[in-house]
């Protein structure tokens, strides 16, 4: 019970402080900008949350898209090509595990960027069709931590990364590959 007072009596001023803090740096412009756009209409308006949410919307989709492109890249297609998941291939079962765990990380990845794509009308409309590719990598992590994988698994991989980063560039969106680290692989 003491515990409950002390934050009763403690919280309130600290959120006070802070909040005049905020205004004090100038933390509420864009506030302050609404205000007085509605107190005078002529005023040149700031930027709308939908044109704000529509920017966001690209950078999370280039972000997650790129990820997604670069574990697909360094952790499933170039081994692949080098031989590595080949029978009796030096380090088959760790290539192959994190080709499983990449593949995993590429779909939701994917998932995300695809959702991301939601919040900007051009992306959406480029992004829509991908929808049910992206979908059927599901397993695919999966196939690969089991050393079930074929090149029509590696193609498929990579034939969705492709179309995603040309829609992103159809609508403006430019994916670049960006290589996860093992850690962000496995978290």
């Amino acid at each position: 019970m003491p515990g409950t007072l002390v934050r009763a009596v403690v919280a309130p001023p600290l959120c006070c402080a802070l909040l005049l803090t905020t205004a004090a740096c100038g933390g509420d412009d864009d506030g302050a900008r609404s205000a007085s756009a509605s107190a005078n209409p002529s005023a040149s308006p700031a930027p709308s949350a939908s044109a704000e949410r529509q920017r966001l919307a690209k950078t999370r989709f280039v972000a997650n898209a790129g990820l997604a492109a670069g574990a697909t890249y360094q952790w499933i297609v170039k081994p692949y090509r080098a031989g590595t998941f080949k029978k009796g291939a030096d380090g088959r079962t760790f290539a192959l595990v994190k080709a499983g765990l990449a593949g995993a990380f590429a779909y939701n990845r994917l998932k995300a960027a695809a959702e991301n794509a939601k919040g900007d009308p051009l992306l959406s409309k480029a992004v829509a069709p991908l929808t049910a590719g992206i979908d059927s990598l599901k397993d695919l992590g999966t196939k690969f931590r089991k050393g079930e994988v074929g090149e029509g698994d590696v193609g498929a991989f990579e034939s969705v990364i492709n179309s995603v980063k040309e829609a992103g560039r159809s609508a403006g969106a430019e994916v670049k590959d960006q290589v996860p680290s093992t850690s962000q692989l496995g978290g």
